[in-house]
């Protein structure tokens, strides 16, 4: 017979089960409504998910196949011109009639058009028309490789770092026209991964704003050089960068067949912009195309937040690293509804000297105030990191991890990558690709990466892909009701079971009012059907012949 303490302990331990699923995987206490039975069933239901992870984590393949079906919600961290893949830029440059330079593998301008039908590139000396590829496969290789990590080997004065962001020059001449297949290219290959929601880092072409940065020059006032651009007329800048995002979701919607009985999976990825500022031009360059970043987040809703982009190690970047985060403070305090991330700690002990370092992460989050940090790859050898890293924590600043970038471009990974530092500080997390076409992987690479290298269980990982949905610009109250903490919803969704195809009127009505909630309650369906792929056979209750 048990004595009373003994009862009493066990009884204690029994009431917090339900406490501990849910810090563990989820929202597990009873939602108003919600039966005991439907409860346990959903917490077995987890259970037999994070078992079926289990026993295939040891299998490189089989973990794929479980991850590229597991919902993975947002990709935060894309840049659209990484994104795509090497034989799609083959394809668009012999579309449109690019050259190859033999020497340097990329793409160049043709110097004429022959009178033929149809017309063919003149190329001139040291160059072949890019349409050669197509019948010379090891040209065609070669371009796969130069425009990508594909095959590549460190050499002499040739790093990865260095190959990486050199593929993007040798990219150059293709037709903006092609932004729209590039769309239907990535969101296709979302679709497919179980993805939801895309931030596409994208530069618009506008133009105008840096012919007037030229002719003004650097002006040390920020007030006053914002106001003369202003009064230069900014707005066919705005106009531009919005009829180009117009163009492009119209190509994508064709290509996809959206708004039609045929519609494509990839119709249902939502994919937002951030305004990516080239930070390594001259800085009254990079102040105009700031301000009109600025504008244009505030006038079309479609983009989401800005971003400054180009290596950190570039002496442009460094030298005006501070510089360029007091620009974002200034244009934050006129623009206080835009949202900001920020490239921050791509940097690593050797790419630059130890001093640089110091605290471009802390500069970002203390002075521009950026809510996300793009990278963070270097928090540890900042000043007083263990501080940076709690201040992190508690102004919840989500980190955008590219695992197979920073080893690609940095050569940081495993043990020496700060991913598990962040997690164990309590900042929030999610993993992203970088640029998914020029590392040729995809998310689900990531997430297998991830799992491999730092042995994280389901519970982790749902907690990483609803953080990133979490973090994500989209307008709206978020559907969970603690910061970072996936356990209560919003109160007017208390009374349903969470992820309900048809909420009730009253969680309709809140989830109509925000498009963070409504990618969040889609993305809490999504899991209840992925996990009810490994319920247990049905008994027929037939007797066995």
């Amino acid at each position: 017979m048990l004595e009373v303490s003994s009862l009493m302990k066990l009884f204690r331990f029994r009431a917090a089960i339900p406490v501990l699923c849910a810090l563990a995987f989820g929202p597990f206490a009873l939602a108003d409504g919600e039966t005991e039975t439907a409860a346990a069933a959903r917490n077995a239901a987890e259970t037999r998910t994070m078992k079926a992870l289990d026993a295939v984590r040891g299998s490189p393949p089989e973990l794929r196949n479980f991850l590229s079906r597991m919902p993975k919600g947002a990709d935060l961290h894309v840049h659209l011109g990484g994104a795509v893949y090497a034989e799609s830029l083959i394809r668009a440059g012999v579309e449109d009639n690019l050259c190859v330079d033999l020497a340097a593998l990329a793409f160049a301008k043709s110097v004429a058009m022959t009178m033929s039908q149809p017309p063919q590139p003149v190329c001139g000396p040291g160059r072949v028309p890019a349409a050669n590829a197509l019948a010379d496969q090891h040209l065609y290789d070669a371009l796969v490789n130069s425009f990508s990590m594909r095959s590549f080997v460190p050499s002499a004065g040739v790093s990865g770092h260095d190959h990486f962001f050199d593929a993007f020059a040798k990219m150059n001449g293709i037709d903006r026209r092609h932004n729209g297949e590039w769309l239907d290219e990535v969101a296709s290959r979302a679709a497919a991964q179980n993805e939801q929601y895309l931030e596409l880092l994208h530069t618009p072409k506008t133009g105008h704003e840096v012919a007037l940065a030229e002719k003004m020059g650097w002006q040390d006032d920020f007030e006053n050089f914002r106001t003369k651009l202003l009064e230069a007329d900014l707005r066919d800048d705005v106009r531009a960068a919005s009829d180009e995002i117009t163009r492009m979701e119209a190509l994508r919607q064709q290509r996809e067949h959206c708004d039609s009985p045929q519609a494509m999976p990839a119709c249902k990825v939502e994919i937002r912009y951030l305004f990516q500022i080239l930070r390594g031009l001259p800085k009254q360059f990079v102040f105009a195309q700031t301000l009109v970043a600025f504008e244009v987040a505030s006038a079309d809703p479609r983009f989401v937040g800005i971003n400054y982009v180009m290596p950190e190690d570039g002496y442009t970047s460094m030298n005006d690293y501070a510089l360029h985060m007091r620009m974002v403070a200034f244009f934050r305090k006129h623009y206080p509804k835009v949202h900001v991330t920020l490239h921050a700690g791509e940097i690593a002990p050797g790419l630059v000297p130890p001093e640089g370092l110091c605290c471009h992460i802390r500069l970002a989050l203390e002075v521009a105030g950026a809510e996300r940090i793009g990278h963070g790859v270097d928090v540890m050898y900042e000043d007083r990191p263990a501080g940076l890293l709690g201040e992190m924590a508690a102004k919840h600043v989500m980190v955008e991890v590219n695992l197979s970038s920073n080893d690609l471009i940095l050569g940081v990974s495993g043990k020496d990558h700060p991913f598990p530092i962040y997690r164990r500080y309590g900042v929030p997390v999610a993993l992203s690709t970088d640029d998914e076409g020029v590392s040729r992987i995809d998310l689900t690479h990531e997430f297998v990466r991830a799992v491999q290298t730092y042995n994280l269980t389901y519970a982790d990982l749902k907690k990483m892909v609803r953080t990133g949905l979490e973090h994500s610009f989209l307008p709206g109250q978020s559907l969970w009701k603690g910061s970072d903490v996936f356990l209560a919803v919003h109160p007017d969704c208390t009374k349903d079971a969470i992820g309900l195809a048809k909420p009730s009127a009253r969680c309709g009505e809140f989830l109509n009012s925000s498009e963070k909630a409504r990618q969040q309650w889609q993305l809490e369906r999504r899991f209840k059907e992925f996990e009810a792929t490994f319920e247990p056979p049905r008994q027929s209750g037939k007797k066995p012949n």
